[in-house]
């Protein structure tokens, strides 16, 4: 195997990855009553006992990594990793549906576990095992875009046959097509999409629609009642959106004039705070008139308010995912490569999707979810229409360099 360096957290990483766990996307449970991205497990002496040993350089390693034999034909199971209550379950609890059916259909058992709580905790258990190229005991994992793209930069995923996804081909939105750091889904295929948008309280706004980042910024009346998110991707994201930068393709100069926007902002006191989901009930009670927040949380903060609106600026918002991979020396990548085309099929999609409420990102859902739910096939924050998916952009890829230094930047932007 090449022997290659690592690289360390910088301390504004490490604080990054901490607001996470406390109140950003890593602060709640899947299915609880505010919905983020997962529920933090790790805490200040986990992140550092990380830094302290270094993550691996984003950098690919030889084939030999990579290979594996396949097990699928005898051995009929698939071990899945995914996020707690990221998967759909009968009334009682006691059967995941979707995951049975697709048992009964070939014999092949998965053996579920929710045991990603947070992209960074769960990196810090398969590394070592994936740098010394050995098998993780997982054939399938569901990871955030931005570890999704680390994992296949270093050569820890295999490579998909794209024989055996005739539904995933086929059904995949044209939106989750072809990001930059899996150019065509060689590597992987998106299990849902997370929209970054803007939410405002209507009676707190004195009836008036806030649709743009400029507005949050600029507009006298929301003085001291704005919100941003402290995860750097989505505050600034949407920043270069607004200034009619591209999130994909954005250069030093662009973060640079982003950062400085927003430090106006923060030095005329129009921003009241950064926050992670703790947005929600600042939201709710009006104390916060507008904000930058997650669409998973607004479907459920608006079925017990129906003063929270939300607005997709004309400028844009930003979309992450949630991929699914098959880790490098797993033993049943045929067997796994048959679950992620099953929940390619619309029916089985749509089953899922009314049960997490996260973008779709499989084409042809609308019937399917509508003889689930009305509602839910209507809201475009499960299922986009063709104007809000057009207005969707990706955060680029980072190198670490720029990695380090925009989280610094960040960082001392939000007083952390």
């Amino acid at each position: 195997m090449e022997q290659h360096e690592t690289e360390r957290l910088s301390p504004a990483q490490l604080a990054a990855m901490q607001r996470s766990l406390r109140n950003g996307r890593g602060a709640l449970t899947r299915r609880s009553l505010l919905r983020a991205l997962g529920a933090g497990a790790l805490g200040v002496g986990g992140l550092a006992a990380l830094s302290g040993c270094g993550i691996p350089a984003a950098k690919r390693q030889n084939d030999a990594v990579s290979a594996s034999n396949d097990h699928s034909a005898k051995e009929k199971v698939i071990n899945f990793s995914n996020w707690t209550e990221y998967m759909d379950v009968s009334d009682d609890e006691k059967h995941r549906p979707t995951l049975e059916a697709f048992t009964k259909r070939t014999g092949i058992k998965v053996k579920y576990t929710e045991d990603i709580n947070d992209n960074v905790e769960f990196f810090g258990k398969i590394q070592p095992m994936l740098a010394a190229g050995q098998d993780t005991g997982r054939d399938l994992m569901v990871l955030t875009d931005w570890l999704a793209a680390r994992m296949i930069r270093l050569g820890w995923v295999q490579k998909l046959d794209a024989s055996h996804l005739p539904h995933a081909y086929a059904n995949l939105s044209d939106q989750f097509r072809s990001p930059d750091w899996d150019p065509g889904r060689v590597y992987s295929y998106p299990w849902t999409g997370i929209p970054t948008v803007i939410a405002y309280n209507v009676k707190a706004t004195g009836g008036k629609k806030i649709d743009s980042i400029s507005q949050l910024l600029d507009d006298p009346a929301l003085k001291g009642r704005v919100g941003f998110l402290t995860e750097m991707r989505d505050t600034v994201g949407m920043t270069l959106l607004d200034m009619g930068k591209d999130p994909a393709t954005f250069t030093d100069d662009d973060f640079n004039g982003a950062i400085a926007r927003l430090q106006k902002g923060v030095d005329s006191k129009q921003i009241r705070r950064f926050t992670g989901n703790d947005y929600t009930s600042d939201l709710d009670k009006g104390d916060l008139a507008a904000c930058v927040a997650w669409a998973g949380d607004l479907i459920q903060l608006q079925a017990d308010n129906k003063d929270i609106k939300y607005a997709i600026p004309s400028a844009g918002y930003l979309t992450s995912s949630d991929n699914l991979l098959v880790p490098a020396k797993a033993r049943h990548q045929r067997n796994a490569e048959r679950l992620i085309d099953y929940y390619y099929e619309p029916k089985v999609a749509a089953q899922l999707a009314a049960y997490i409420n996260y973008v779709c990102p499989v084409e042809g859902v609308h019937d399917e979810l509508a003889k689930i739910d009305p509602e839910l096939a209507s809201n475009t924050l499960i299922l986009p229409d063709k104007a809000m998916t057009a207005k969707s952009h990706a955060f680029r890829s980072l190198s670490s360099k720029e990695e380090t230094a925009y989280e610094e930047k960040f960082a001392k932007l939000i007083g952390t």
